[in-house]
């Protein structure tokens, strides 16, 4: 019985306890962070130590490497990667240029992931940037336009895959007219329906993305009640069917303040919503547990949109440098010719 759950780890290898629960809770995936994180070398027997629980090759396995300021793999381990807002920029001067120095940037990226076992990045962010919204989401968005971020995002899950990695797209439907910070605090969104199209576009447009990822926000036109994450209607009527999404469907991180009750009555909440997954990043044994106790097992159409994203997934490779000292390259020169600075 799989928990339709991805788990955090607590430090760079697993405990005798972890090891125990993910083998007998069987959660969907897993997500690393910085504390996670010393070498290659490390990550990998780490990657591979999870995969050997349960015998999967393809197996998901997560990290929030977006560039800039949400890196969790950094120097002088790791090659640092530019935020979104930087490709938005080149944009405004040479569109075709900014698409493809996207990709690049991308692959590059993915190349580092691959190599240690990654196999899912939490990117592309498709929140469209509003002027006055909390910083929160700020320079990590690819602009302010819909059919823009919508042009980059889908460069992006391309050059990922380019390299064996499944892209997740983020945050739907929509965190881009945040007040607030939702790691602390539940925003208010009181845009009407009409307005929230421009927040969906970008989305509809990358509908056919693998995997996709929720936010923490009410939307007063559609449940002025409950968060997105545990709204069924934001999820079957806006997700689902407004913007047409048939991937797997993911919470944002259970333990941001954002939501209320304990962190198993919010997977429980965010999976009768209609979320296929739950995501617990802060590896406390309590709340896993709660949630493997609590959860339905995966099956049914999540089981089977799981099987789809896994299949999209490429062999996790001994990494290329050579390839990714030249797509750095690439894109280093499309912002040169521009005279945008990377």
């Amino acid at each position: 019985m799989m928990t339709p759950a991805i788990f955090g780890i607590a430090g760079t290898s697993l405990t005798a306890d972890e090891r125990a629960l993910f083998l007998e809770s069987d959660p969907a995936g897993y997500i690393l962070f910085g504390r996670n994180i010393e070498t290659r070398e490390q990550v990998r027997q780490l990657t591979d130590e999870l995969r050997a629980i349960h015998g999967r090759d393809r197996l998901f396995i997560c990290i929030d490497q977006e560039g800039g300021r949400v890196s969790r793999m950094k120097p002088p381990q790791w090659l640092a990667f530019p935020a979104g807002e930087v490709f938005d920029k080149l944009y405004d001067i040479a569109p075709a240029s900014a698409i493809e120095a996207t990709r690049a940037n991308a692959e590059a990226l993915a190349l580092d992931l691959a190599e240690v076992g990654i196999s899912v990045d939490c990117l592309p962010l498709l929140d469209v940037r509003q002027p006055g919204a909390h910083d929160v989401i700020g320079d990590r968005a690819l602009g302010s336009e819909p059919l823009r971020v919508a042009a980059l995002g889908r460069a992006v899950l391309a050059g990922l895959g380019q390299a064996g990695v499944v892209g997740c797209v983020k945050h739907m439907p929509g965190h881009g007219r945040t007040s607030v910070d939702t790691h602390k605090a539940l925003p208010t969104v009181t845009a009407s329906d009409a307005e929230l199209e421009w927040d969906i576009a970008p989305f509809h447009a990358l509908r056919d993305a693998s995997v996709g990822m929720t936010g923490h926000l009410v939307f007063n036109a559609w449940d002025a009640d409950n968060p997105a994450t545990q709204s069924p209607f934001v999820i079957e009527e806006i997700i689902r069917k407004r913007i047409g999404f048939g991937g797997l469907l993911l919470t944002d991180d259970l333990d941001m303040e954002a939501l209320s009750g304990s962190v198993p009555q919010r997977a429980e909440r965010a999976i009768a919503a209609g979320c296929d997954i739950a995501l617990n990043c802060w590896a406390k044994m309590d709340d896993m547990a709660g949630i493997a106790n609590v959860l339905p097992a995966l099956d049914g159409e999540g089981a089977a949109r799981l099987d789809r994203a896994l299949a999209a997934m490429g062999a996790m490779g001994a990494g290329d440098r050579e390839r990714q000292a030249n797509l750095i390259a690439t894109r280093d020169a499309l912002f040169e010719r521009a005279g945008v600075a990377a």
